[in-house]
């Protein structure tokens, strides 16, 4: 979103309490969830605070008032889906009435907190400060910054987090934080904080009495990022011609390249995980067969092949899954892509990723080996020909020279849209992307 401007305000009928609707938040987004206010009625707010948190298919994005004054009423409550120009808030100004900006003025600092001007969004990210990314999230208000999930859980079991002490980054009160805050006597709490304890077959607590029906289970609400990947998976599953393929890799000389790779001044200070390793052998593969790296345009009939990679690593955060992708990653050497997946994959978890960071990408790489699986069988995003998983890399028995030996081994595997990549294309792709792995100083080579 290039600077979209801020709706115009409608004034009452005194000419002083200005009304702030919810504002475009780009990428055609019809909607957003209301996470959490940052102000309440009778407050005084002043230019760009931040007064509320409004959840996307794409990021949290903090909302900045447009005008200050004191708040006389919140037009909407966290868990709402607020349509876009549905009205939030009503201000009082009694001063004077302070003009948003207009589509002339905005320039590349005036836009919505957490969205950038679209030309950043092409070229390499600028990387905050802790202390920075915090600032950016974090309400301009005396109250408590806390996590949207440990809001939402907070409001779910009525703790204020005005009395919740924060564990997290500069401060920041966490889910475990309000968790910690309830009394160990409140009363049906055990099944919202998700301590599934065994509960008898015959519905009786430990003390004889019935176990009260709430306590049985548990109800989420499917909203923001959720909602809209359940959308997405549908429509993927509902309207993509799937397939898929697999090989089991001896990744030997891979991981002994990353052990000694780790110890030399070059990646001194740098996470470099296999993870690393794949998406560089990935990359060169797609260099070899860019009929991986395309798009089916539906309206015109047309397979549109990308001559560059934003590179899409799959993250599972706590409000679910995001696919942050490196804009151009086909440029990236391997310590710059060792770098990027890091940050990208922190800022993710933060809640701190932008539309830029999660919109645009062409080929995606899923690590499900972190959570000790073998392989899986992902679905291809939609916008995108393919998903590449990363099993778990184990030592095994291998035949290697013709002899039985102990090898680091592991399974990639490929779902692929079959209206743009045939069986023989993405065959030819992971043996690629296989053989890089096995070989890695071939890869390297490449650089």
């Amino acid at each position: 979103m290039k600077g979209a401007p801020v709706p115009e305000p409608a004034a009452a009928d005194d000419g002083h309490v200005l009304e702030f609707r919810l504002p475009d938040l780009g990428e055609g987004l019809a909607d957003g969830d209301l996470v959490s206010w940052s102000v309440a009625v009778g407050d005084t707010v002043e230019l760009n605070q931040t007064i509320a948190e409004v959840e996307t298919a794409k990021a949290v994005v903090a909302l900045p008032s447009p005008f200050s004054g004191t708040v006389v009423e919140l037009l909407a409550q966290p868990g709402d889906t607020v349509p876009v120009g549905a009205p939030l808030i009503r201000v009082r100004n009694d001063l004077e009435i302070t003009a948003p900006p207009t589509a002339e003025s905005v320039t590349s600092t005036d836009v919505l907190v957490g969205y950038g001007p679209e030309a950043e969004a092409t070229s390499r990210r600028r990387r905050p400060t802790p202390s920075a990314a915090m600032a950016a999230s974090t309400p301009s208000t005396h109250r408590a910054a806390a996590t949207p999930a440990a809001r939402k859980l907070a409001k779910e079991l009525d703790i204020d987090l005005w009395f919740v002490a924060g564990s997290g980054p500069e401060g920041a009160v966490t889910v475990d934080d309000v968790r910690s805050a309830v009394p160990v006597t409140a009363p049906r709490t055990q099944a919202k904080l998700g301590d599934h304890a065994p509960i008898p077959a015959n519905g009786s607590g430990s003390d004889g009495g019935l176990i009260e029906p709430a306590a049985r289970e548990e109800r989420t609400p499917v909203t923001g990022i959720r909602k809209r990947t359940a959308a997405a998976m549908q429509a993927s599953s509902r309207t993509i011609p799937q397939a898929s393929t697999f090989v089991t890799v001896d990744c030997t000389a891979s991981m002994e390249l990353l052990d000694h790779l780790r110890t030399t001044k070059s990646f001194e200070g740098l996470t470099l995980t296999p993870l690393a390793l794949v998406a560089k052998a990935a990359l060169a593969a797609i260099a070899e067969y860019p009929g991986v790296n395309t798009a089916w345009d539906e309206q015109n009939q047309e397979i549109v092949t990308k001559h560059y990679v934003n590179l899409g690593i799959a993250v599972a955060a706590e409000r679910g899954l995001l696919v942050p992708n490196l804009k151009d990653a086909q440029s990236l050497s391997l310590r710059e892509l060792s770098r990027e997946i890091s940050w990208s994959a922190e800022t993710a978890r933060s809640g701190n990723a932008t539309p830029a960071d999660l919109r645009g990408g062409t080929f995606t790489i899923t690590n499900v080996g972190v959570f000790g699986v073998d392989i899986g069988v992902p679905l291809v995003n939609p916008g995108e020909a393919a998903i590449l998983c990363l099993g778990s890399i184990r030592k095994r028995p291998w035949v290697f020279r013709d002899e039985l030996a102990v090898r680091w081994v592991t399974t990639l595997g490929l779902s692929f849209d079959h209206r743009m990549v045939d069986g023989e294309l993405g065959a030819r792709f992971l043996a690629t992307t296989a053989s890089f792995l096995e070989d890695p100083l071939t890869l390297l080579s490449r650089v």
